[in-house]
């Protein structure tokens, strides 16, 4: 039973910093990258936790927020497809201490011409969407979606692709 002690307490901490976003002991990584290749170069080039820059010369985004409920947020908020039409992601590398996964563009492309009550109207969508994961406060949705709508311009300009580093 130790074990599970240890998995509360980790569960307590994560809970406390990640507004019940994410998986237990799971930290992700948004970056951009043009193309897999490149993609699947970020990771080995270092160790997870001290990775700087990325692709975008930015630090990218840390969160404990899987990637499949980032899309789902911006799909299902602003475009208005149901849950389990959100498209799948694309598994770039699986390594046993990491994996890079692509995410599809249409996630990041909605965001980008949309204006304040448009990712208010997104954010309060997504909070009233029952058993999903990820924050559930409607404010907590508005700021991680407008950290992905400058995310999304980013890439943009920078003609790359999203991609997220998963590490535990």
């Amino acid at each position: 039973m130790d074990g599970m002690d240890y998995t509360d307490r980790g569960a307590d901490r994560l809970r406390a910093g990640s507004g019940n976003g994410g998986r237990v002991g799971v930290t992700y990584k948004y970056f951009g990258a043009p193309d897999g290749a490149t993609a699947a170069r970020v990771p080995i080039s270092m160790r997870p936790e001290e990775l700087g820059g990325d692709e975008l010369g930015m630090n990218g985004m840390f969160t404990k927020i899987k990637p499949e409920t980032m899309a789902a947020m911006v799909l299902t908020g602003i475009e208005g497809v149901p849950l389990h039409k959100v498209p799948p992601l694309e598994l770039v590398v699986l390594h046993p201490d990491y994996a890079v996964v692509k995410l599809p563009m249409t996630v990041v492309d909605p965001l980008r011409g949309i204006g304040e009550e448009a990712v208010g109207a997104a954010a309060f969508i997504w909070s009233t969407v029952p058993d999903r994961g990820g924050p559930r406060d409607a404010f907590n949705v508005y700021q991680l979606l407008h950290e992905w709508q400058d995310f999304s311009h980013r890439l943009h300009e920078a003609g790359h692709q999203p991609y997220c580093l998963v590490w535990p």
